[in-house]
């Protein structure tokens, strides 16, 4: 329904206007019919993947009902169960032809794939599934067991390389998370102190208004702190500051940087690199306060695909950890952070961790991880 645009035929969000109206959707008239028509006891069901191109009053007449996306376990489930037999089946293959292992699933969707759903994972099955069709062409008897380390063969080097480490290796890189309409996604923010400067703030990477307040609201509140947090008030005074986010191309907007931005601030204030193995989330106040964020399922996801061990969130977004799967909690650690200190406290090397963790997992020089109680 996101899709639907004016055309020669009309609009046809105005006759959806009138058909999902109860006061009168009992009377709906068709207009290429010219009788009317009783729609008062019909449920409709529309999907949509991004919100804000949908007409408002449109949007205003559902209930919405708003779907994750799969983990990397259940797309294993569903292309045992329902890919592997259609692209089998598609290209004329017996089950004794091919058989697609496990790992060698979790290898295409975490090394060839980044998605919400599993069109890309098909289409990768699809392509295995050909080049097996056209040896069992050349050779009858011929039968493949496609394993983990024989992914490359068919499908070539892998697209989807973690940068985590890479990124972070220096002072003034911070891990971040987004939500995008495909799920969740993995940014980095990169800080960089220019000396000879008057604290001037240099913000580049296409990002939005609501983006660029975070920015100057993180920065407000690490001068204000300064030496608090283990920063010298002519550090930032005496020097730019230049904030970019990577993939320049693509628009960024949200509050849910702003921790993430703080960190990297105050990471190459001090020249400390983040840990590499932590990513955060949450909106940052003046006072330095972490705020709620949406998206955490699919934010903890994404960190987790990147193989991100530890995981910084909101306080107040505690109780949704409760909607991430089993495995996820014991895989990761998540740590509810209610201030900035709280976050560095995590994220920068050195530093006393004194938040409170929910989850699996531990990280070296850590507090032991209090059990998943509350998850």
């Amino acid at each position: 329904i996101d899709k639907i645009s004016v055309g020669i035929q009309g609009d046809p969000a105005a006759a959806l206007l009138e058909v999902l109206d109860p006061g009168q959707n009992h009377t709906f008239r068709d207009h290429y019919l010219e009788i009317p028509i009783d729609l008062s006891k019909v449920l409709f069901i529309a999907t949509a993947n991004q919100l804000g191109t949908i007409h408002p009053a449109l949007l205003d007449r559902m209930e919405l009902i708003q779907l994750s996306g799969y983990t990397e376990d259940e797309k294993v489930h569903i292309a045992k169960i329902y890919l592997v037999p259609r692209q089998r089946e598609e290209h004329g293959l017996e089950p004794s032809h091919v058989e697609i292992t496990d790992a060698a699933l979790h290898k295409v969707i975490s090394d060839y794939t980044r998605e919400a759903g599993v069109r890309t994972l098909e289409r990768q099955i699809g392509t295995i599934a050909r080049k097996i069709a056209a040896r069992v062409a050349r050779d009858a008897t011929h039968t493949a067991r496609v394993d983990a380390g024989q992914v490359a063969d068919y499908l070539g080097p892998s697209k989807n390389r973690s940068e985590t480490a890479f990124r972070t290796s220096r002072p003034g890189v911070a891990t971040g998370v987004a939500w995008t309409e495909t799920g969740g996604d993995v940014l980095f923010i990169e800080a960089v102190l220019l000396p000879g400067g008057s604290g001037r703030l240099t913000l580049t990477g296409q990002l939005g208004n609501v983006m660029q307040e975070s920015a100057r609201a993180a920065l407000s509140h690490v001068r204000q702190q300064g030496a608090g947090i283990g920063i010298s008030p002519e550090m930032l005074t005496q020097h730019d500051l230049h904030v970019h986010v990577p993939a320049g191309a693509i628009p960024k907007d949200g509050p849910s940087a702003g921790v993430t931005m703080a960190t990297a601030i105050v990471s190459a204030a001090r020249g400390v690199p983040v840990r590499s193995d932590v990513a955060m989330t949450g909106e940052i106040t003046l006072s330095g306060l972490v705020l709620p964020v949406g998206g955490i399922r699919e934010k903890a996801l994404a960190a987790r695909r990147y193989g991100i061990k530890t995981f910084v969130l909101p306080q107040m977004n505690e109780q949704d950890l409760a909607e991430l799967p089993e495995g996820v909690r014991r895989e990761m650690r998540f740590v509810p952070a209610r201030t900035l200190e709280e976050v560095l406290a995590v994220a920068l090397p050195g530093s006393s961790e004194d938040a409170g963790a929910v989850g699996g997992g531990s990280h070296p020089g850590s507090a032991a991880a209090a059990p998943p109680g509350t998850a």
